[in-house]
């Protein structure tokens, strides 16, 4: 009996203890992950501080950078290398990589972790990377020329790619590997983000200055916005309210209305803002200022600049867990 009693203590503590560590998981504050081309470096932002917190070595030249959804490793894209760096975020080490063709840039991981979608610029493919091998699974050519993003849609059944080169945006297939459409765009499509229920897909033109809105099931433009002189990059605010596209040309974000497609805002950040991250409480966006060695903190309901905060030399993007 006695035994019995100090083994339903032990369970009663450990199943305590355990309540608690989630709820300091769920509540912990998120950090901000910054990939440095030239420094070669990830940057680690606390956002409850806004101070870099410290810095990781990763290849030579990263640029792209995706999380894994538990929040355990990071995927860095490596343009000198040719690879896929994977990152432990408890011991912030490198702890694997991938070769995944010459220049890759932009890198998404599918909502189950399963997969990595690695955009091979000069491949004119995407690589997809099975995550648990730690092994290329495809590489799938692609119509767009020098493809800069990769996105796996919600559900994980397509990859949209955006190409440095191109005026639409490749839809692929994942269950079979191959391209099985072409959305005709503007000029020059980067950023690409869809809503959380997959509905829609939102895509940056850069040269086009324009925004696009796709839906994913008609595989059709339904709506265009144009603003500023160059749209970098985009995110969308958690609760779907809002979209913040960078404009790489003027050195500002702007903010379009999710719901009426009219722009509501704007602010002045640094030089070149690129691909940027909201908080997951939406209420904080970061951008990547390429060419200020900066990333901006923005009030994403007041769209007000509330900091810059000095990285590494030329800051490709961000990405918060």
């Amino acid at each position: 009996m006695r035994t019995t009693l100090r083994t339903l203590r032990t369970l009663r503590r450990s199943a305590a203890l355990a309540g608690l560590l989630a709820a300091a998981t769920a509540g912990a504050v998120p950090f901000a992950y910054v990939p440095n081309e030239k420094s070669a470096t990830v940057s680690i932002i606390d956002t409850a501080t806004d101070k870099v917190v410290a810095e990781i070595h990763v290849g030579e030249r990263p640029r792209g950078i995706a999380a894994s959804p538990d929040g355990k490793l990071l995927y860095v894209t490596d343009a000198k290398r040719a690879s896929l760096h994977v990152v432990d975020l408890a011991t912030r080490a490198v702890v694997g990589a991938v070769a995944v063709g010459e220049s890759p840039e932009g890198v998404s991981v599918s909502a189950d972790g399963r997969w990595a979608a690695v955009a091979s610029e000069d491949g004119n493919a995407v690589v997809l990377v099975d995550t648990r091998a730690r092994a290329v699974a495809a590489t799938i050519p692609v119509d767009g020329k020098n493809p800069e993003h990769a996105v796996f849609s919600p559900d994980g059944r397509w990859i949209y790619v955006g190409a440095e080169d191109g005026t639409s945006v490749d839809v692929i297939d994942v269950a079979a590997r191959k391209p099985v459409a072409s959305i005709a765009v503007g000029k020059r499509p980067r950023a690409i983000a869809f809503t959380a229920d997959g509905k829609r897909a939102w895509i940056a033109c850069e040269v086009a200055g324009t925004v696009f809105v796709v839906d994913v099931a008609k595989r059709e433009v339904v709506a265009s916005i144009k603003h500023g002189v160059f749209a970098t990059g985009l995110a969308i605010q958690p609760d779907g309210k809002r979209v913040i596209v960078s404009d790489g040309r003027s050195g500002a974000l702007y903010a379009i209305d999710a719901a009426t497609h009219q722009v509501v805002g704007e602010v002045e950040v640094g030089m070149r803002p690129w691909n940027l991250a909201f908080t997951p409480d939406g209420k904080k966006v970061y951008v990547a200022n390429g060419r200020s060695n900066s990333v901006s903190v923005v009030d994403a309901a007041t769209l007000t600049k509330l900091l810059d905060i000095p990285v590494g030399e030329l800051p490709w993007g961000v990405v918060i867990r």
